[in-house]
């Protein structure tokens, strides 16, 4: 490996409890946010931006949101897009009618689909397993009824389809018309660096939540309930706090995925298809990882535009039927998710530190 943690001494509290206590891992964590901040948003496409930076990241906030319900806490959900759904809508709503700037919009965006997530969340406080994931389905099919019956929170547009309007679009000076907001919401840079940070900032949430006391009692509940209950943790507490920020991230992501990748609204985007993919990138990247939860979200989502790159090199231009697209991506994917759960339950995530492992005692017997 590039470096090797032999002699490294710790010598203070404070210094053992870092997020990352090597120095050369905060160079490097320093090194990919320097070249994700200026070199990919000075040299980036808006094809790369637009179609795979950052649906990326929307989806694995999306897929953070489902590992920390169902990786660290082991409540099984299936309604991701649901959630997903009424963090898009309450955006929408609080830019149209509170005139809402947009950071602001999806933080409480991310508040009520939380909330909702809590309601959603009560049954697991007396099932689970199986059950609880019929349970946290209906949150799906709720979220497609309530924004097809109820046509106000589309601003009583009939089609079912809101396209976005660019006024929409504020971030913190003003009206659209400033420059601060031309720069970041209208061009794919601006959101793309929008979706960066606040990707950034809710993944080092996180990471401190899963460390601290808060985390812990999270992983007690998911080894064994009623030993965590014994010990004198809340389970009723601690499952429906897991429910809650669970279904924040899923909020945060829908209202990115509304305002940030596809500029239009439409409740059949967030459908029950997208909550078995993101389960799938959940499983593929691993389960209780953050680093799993974007791994999974790459693969799942980066396949078939992979695939679509391949045909285009090898038939000169010419490309790939949609269909064949997508049954390849479904048969590679289930493979992948066959495989990785015989031999490596830990999906991408424990393959890459097992690698690591054996990097870093490299060319010494492990």
């Amino acid at each position: 490996m590039y470096y090797r943690e032999a002699g490294r001494l710790v010598k203070s509290f404070a210094s053992d409890r870092r997020m990352l206590p090597l120095m050369e891992d905060r160079w490097i964590v320093i090194a990919f946010l320097a070249f994700m901040y200026i070199v990919v948003t000075a040299t980036a496409s808006d094809y790369l931006f637009s179609a795979i930076l950052i649906p990326m990241m929307v989806l694995g906030v999306a897929t953070l949101g489902l590992n920390i319900a169902t990786g660290y806490t082991g409540q099984l959900s299936l309604g991701t897009a649901g959630f997903m759904c009424f963090g898009a809508f309450a955006a929408f709503n609080l830019v149209l009618r509170l005139e809402m700037y947009l950071p602001f919009a999806f933080f409480f965006a991310g508040v009520i689909a939380g909330l909702v997530g809590i309601v959603f969340g009560l049954p697991a406080l007396r099932i689970k397993g199986f059950y609880l994931i019929v349970s946290t389905l209906a949150a799906q099919f709720f979220a497609e009824w309530v924004f097809n019956a109820y046509p106000w929170f589309l601003d009583n547009n009939s089609s079912g389809v809101v396209a976005l309007p660019p006024h929409h679009y504020k971030v913190f000076l003003g009206q659209e018309s400033t420059p601060f907001n031309a720069v970041f919401w209208h061009s794919y840079q601006g959101r793309y660096l929008i979706t960066l940070t606040i990707t950034l900032l809710l993944v080092l949430a996180c990471k401190n939540m899963v460390r601290s006391a808060t985390g812990r009692n999270w992983m007690a509940v998911r080894d064994m309930d009623i030993a965590a209950n014994v010990i004198g943790i809340s389970v009723a507490k601690t499952k429906l706090m897991a429910f809650f920020i669970s279904t924040f991230y899923c909020g945060v992501a829908g209202a990115m995925y509304a305002y940030c990748y596809i500029g239009n609204l439409d409740f059949m985007i967030f459908n029950l298809r997208r909550s078995f993919l993101i389960m799938f990138m959940v499983i593929v990247g691993g389960l209780g990882s953050i680093l799993g939860s974007f791994l999974g979200a790459i693969f799942v989502y980066g396949w078939p535009i992979l695939i679509t790159r391949m045909g285009d090199w090898i038939f000169g231009g010419g490309t790939l039927d949609t269909a064949f697209v997508e049954n390849n991506s479904k048969i590679v994917v289930g493979t992948i998710i066959i495989v990785l759960l015989i031999r490596e339950p830990g999906g991408f995530a424990a393959l890459w530190l097992t690698t690591k492992k054996k990097l870093r005692s490299w060319p010494f017997a492990n």
